[in-house]
C-alpha cells in the first residue's frame, strides 16, 4: 500500500507557484523530473522509494499545476526553483534525483547549493560542453519540431526515441501506462520550448569535479535522445561518482527496468 501524499505549493518569486507533493515518511529524497513531463511522471519510481524515505516531487515552472509569468531558461533558475520546494518544506537537506532535464538541475542543485545536497543521483542526462554527445539528426528533429503535432498524437511518435526496443516489443503495456499519465496533465508550448533552450545552454562539464558527494550515474546503453557515452563522461569527473549502466533499455529507464528505482534505493540506503 502505498503512503500517504500531502500536497501543496512553493513561492520561488511573487509570480510564480510551484506545486508540490510529499509521499511516505524518512529521510527527505527529491525527484525533478525531466523535458515538458510533471512531477506525476516519477509515479512508479515514488512508489518504490516512499517505502523507505519521504519522497518529493514537484512540476517545473510552466509544466503540470505549477504556474510563472514566465518558464525558467536555464538549468540554473530551475535548480534555484527546486530548492524554493524544499524550502517549502523545511527541509534543510535531501538526496537528490534528477533524470534527463532534471538530471541537469540537479547538477546545477549540487553546484550552486552543495549544502542542500546529501548525495546524488544523475540518471540519463549529460554535462553540457563541447565534450557532450549529442542526439543524431533524426530525434533532435523530432523533439525540436514536436509543437507542430497534436499532443497526443505527439506523445505517441515520442515512443520510438524514448524507449529501447525490447521495452517496445515486450512491454507495450508500460507504455500506454506512461502516456495515460502524461495526457492527464496540462502542457504548455512554451514551457517546453523555453525547457528545451535551458538543456541547450546548460554546461557543467568543467565544475563537476567540485561535487564532493556519493553520486550514482544511471543510464540507458540504448539511449537515442541523451547517448550514454554522457554517462562515462559524468561519472569521470565525479569525485564520488559510480557509474551503473542498464542493458538494452532506452531514455525513459524508470518505465523498462523497474530494478532500477531498487537500485537507487540502495544508493540511497547505503549513502546513510
Amino acid at each position: 500500500m502505498r503512503p500517504a501524499t500531502a500536497t501543496g505549493t512553493a513561492h520561488p518569486d511573487l509570480h510564480t507557484q510551484l506545486y508540490w507533493e510529499s509521499t511516505g515518511e524518512g529521510r527527505p529524497v527529491l525527484l525533478v523530473m525531466g523535458l515538458g513531463l510533471s512531477g506525476g511522471a516519477w509515479w512508479r519510481t515514488v512508489d518504490t522509494l516512499s517505502r523507505d524515505f519521504r519522497v518529493i516531487t514537484f512540476d517545473n515552472r510552466g509544466v503540470g499545476r505549477s504556474r510563472g509569468l514566465t518558464p525558467a531558461y536555464t538549468t540554473e533558475a530551475l535548480a534555484d526553483d527546486a530548492v524554493a520546494v524544499l524550502d517549502a518544506l523545511d527541509i534543510t537537506r535531501a538526496d537528490v534525483y534528477g533524470l534527463s532535464l532534471g538530471g541537469m538541475v540537479a547538477q546545477q542543485i549540487a553546484l550552486r547549493h552543495p549544502r542542500r545536497v546529501r548525495s546524488l543521483v544523475l540518471g540519463a542526462t549529460t554535462p553540457g560542453g563541447r565534450r557532450a554527445k549529442t542526439a543524431d539528426e533524426e530525434v533532435m528533429s523530432f523533439f525540436y519540431n514536436r509543437d507542430q503535432r497534436p499532443r497526443e498524437e505527439a506523445a505517441w511518435a515520442s515512443v520510438a526515441y524514448n524507449y529501447g526496443r525490447r521495452c517496445r516489443e515486450k512491454h507495450a503495456d508500460r507504455i500506454a501506462e506512461d502516456i495515460r499519465h502524461r495526457l492527464a496533465y496540462t502542457f504548455d508550448e512554451d514551457a517546453y520550448k523555453a525547457h528545451l533552450m535551458a538543456a541547450a545552454m546548460h554546461n557543467c562539464a568543467s565544475r563537476l569535479h567540485r561535487i564532493q558527494v556519493p553520486a550514482l550515474v544511471m543510464h540507458g546503453e540504448d539511449d537515442r535522445v541523451v547517448p550514454v557515452a554522457n554517462a562515462h563522461l559524468i561519472a569521470s569527473r565525479l569525485p564520488e561518482g559510480r557509474l551503473h549502466l542498464l542493458e538494452g533499455t532506452g531514455h525513459l529507464y524508470t518505465t523498462e527496468a523497474p530494478e532500477a528505482d531498487a537500485e537507487v534505493a540502495r544508493f540511497f540506503d547505503a549513502v546513510g
